[in-house]
C-alpha cells in the first residue's frame, strides 16, 4: 500500500517537473516560428522591392529611349518644316525682287509718257501762239531755196519726232498697263507666300515648344548641345556665299576687317558648355567637327555683334535655328545660331556695328538647350574662335 502511494507521489512529483520544461520548450518553438516568420516577411518585402525596382528601372529606360527617339524625330520634324519655309522664303525673295524690277519698270515708262505729253503739249502751245500755221506756208514763205530745203528738212524732222513720239507713248501705255497687271499679280502672289511663311513659322513655334517639353522630361541630363548635319553647314555656307557675293557688287561695306580681337558676342554672365574641336553628342551618339564654342545662358540674353560689318543671312535656318551671319570683309565672317522666335533683330543688307544687339539667346533648331552657338569663319573654313575673342588669331 505505501509502496503504491510512494510511486504516485513521484509520479505527479515527475509530472510537475516536465510541465514547465514542456512550457519552456513550446515557448521557444513559438519564438523561433515568429522570428522565421517576420524574416520570411522581410525577405518577401525585399523580394517584392527588388522587382519594382527592376520594373522601375526598365520603365525609366524604356522612356529614356522612347524620349530620345521622339526628340531626334521632332528635331527631324523641324528640319523639315524649315526647309519647307526656306524654299518658301526663297520664292518670296525671288517675287519680290521681280516684283520690284516690275515697279521699278513701270515707274519709267509712266516717266517716258510724262516727258512724251510735256513735248507734245509744248508743240500744241508754240502751235496756238503762233496760230494756225500750215507746213506748206512754212515752206512758200522760204526766202531762197537753201532756206526752202533747210525748211523741208526741219519740217521732217520735226513731224518724224512727233511720229515717233506718238508710237513711243502709244507702245508705253500698253506697257504701262500691262505692267501694272503684273504688279497686281505679283503683289497677290507675295502676300500668298508671306502667308504660307507665317503657317510654317507658327508650326516651327508648335514644334520648338514640343522639343523643349521633350527635353524637360528627359531622364540623362543634357548639356546646352547643338548636331548641325555638314550637308545644312554646306547649303548655309552656300546661302551666305551668295549674299556676301551681292554685298560685295552692291559695295555696301565701307570697311574690312583687318585682325585684332574680336568683341564678345555675349557680354553678360554665361557658361562655355563646349569647345571647338570634335565631340560625342548625347542624343545621336554620333562623333563629328564642332564648328564653334557654345555658350549657355538663359533664353533672351542679348547678342551682340563682334565686329562692325554687314548681315548677309537673317532668317531661320535647318539644324542652326534662327541664326544671323555677318561679313567683316577680308573673308571673315561670324554666326550666330539658335536665336529665339522672333529673336533675329537685324535684317539681310543690314550694317551693323561693334557692340550692335543684333539677336538674342534661345535654342531654336537641332539644339538642346538655351545658348549662343558662336562660329568664326575665315574664308569659310571653321576657326577657333576663342583665338578671336582673346585676341590671338
Amino acid at each position: 500500500m505505501k509502496r503504491r502511494i510512494l510511486s504516485a507521489i513521484l509520479a505527479g512529483v515527475l509530472c510537475l517537473t516536465a510541465m514547465p520544461l514542456v512550457a519552456q520548450a513550446s515557448s521557444q518553438t513559438d519564438k523561433i516560428n515568429r522570428e522565421l516568420k517576420q524574416v520570411r516577411l522581410k525577405m518577401q518585402a525585399a523580394a517584392k522591392q527588388s522587382k519594382q525596382a527592376n520594373a522601375t528601372s526598365k520603365t525609366v529606360l524604356t522612356q529614356k529611349f522612347y524620349t530620345a527617339e521622339t526628340l531626334k524625330a521632332v528635331m527631324t520634324q523641324i528640319d523639315t518644316v524649315g526647309m519647307r519655309m526656306n524654299q518658301v522664303q526663297t520664292q518670296v525673295n525671288q517675287t519680290t525682287e521681280s516684283l520690284n524690277q516690275t515697279a521699278k519698270e513701270l515707274d519709267e515708262a509712266e516717266q517716258r509718257i510724262k516727258k512724251q505729253d510735256e513735248r507734245l503739249q509744248s508743240r500744241m502751245r508754240v502751235t496756238y501762239m503762233n496760230g494756225r500755221v500750215s507746213y506748206l506756208d512754212v515752206l512758200l514763205n522760204a526766202t531762197s531755196f537753201s532756206d526752202f530745203l533747210g525748211r523741208l528738212d526741219s519740217l521732217n524732222t520735226i513731224m518724224s519726232q512727233d511720229k515717233d513720239t506718238l508710237k513711243d507713248r502709244k507702245q508705253d501705255k500698253q506697257l504701262v498697263e500691262s505692267k501694272k497687271v503684273q504688279v497686281e499679280q505679283q503683289l497677290a502672289q507675295v502676300k500668298t507666300l508671306y502667308a504660307k511663311v507665317a503657317d510654317y513659322q507658327s508650326l516651327l513655334a508648335e514644334k520648338e515648344t514640343e522639343k523643349v517639353q521633350l527635353i524637360s522630361t528627359y531622364k540623362e541630363k543634357l548639356d546646352v548641345l547643338s548636331d548641325i548635319s555638314e550637308e545644312q553647314e554646306e547649303l548655309l555656307l552656300e546661302l551666305a556665299a551668295k549674299e556676301s557675293a551681292l554685298i560685295k557688287k552692291k559695295k555696301v561695306m565701307k570697311s574690312s576687317y583687318s585682325g585684332g580681337k574680336l568683341g564678345m558676342p555675349i557680354q553678360s554672365s554665361y557658361r562655355l558648355s563646349s569647345n571647338f574641336g570634335y565631340r560625342i553628342h548625347p542624343i545621336t551618339g554620333k562623333r563629328k567637327m564642332h564648328a564653334g564654342v557654345d555658350m549657355a545662358a538663359p533664353a533672351g540674353t542679348n547678342i551682340y555683334a563682334v565686329e562692325d560689318g554687314v548681315v548677309i543671312v537673317a532668317q531661320w535656318w535647318n539644324g542652326y535655328g534662327n541664326t544671323v551671319v555677318l561679313d567683316h570683309g577680308n573673308g571673315l565672317w561670324t554666326i550666330y545660331p539658335h536665336m529665339l522666335n522672333d529673336g533675329i533683330l537685324v535684317e539681310k543688307g543690314q550694317t551693323v556695328k561693334r557692340g550692335q544687339h543684333i539677336g538674342e539667346v534661345g535654342s531654336t533648331g537641332n539644339s538642346t538647350g538655351n545658348h549662343l552657338h558662336f562660329e568664326v569663319r575665315k574664308n569659310g573654313e571653321p576657326v577657333d574662335p576663342l583665338a578671336y575673342l582673346r585676341g590671338k588669331s
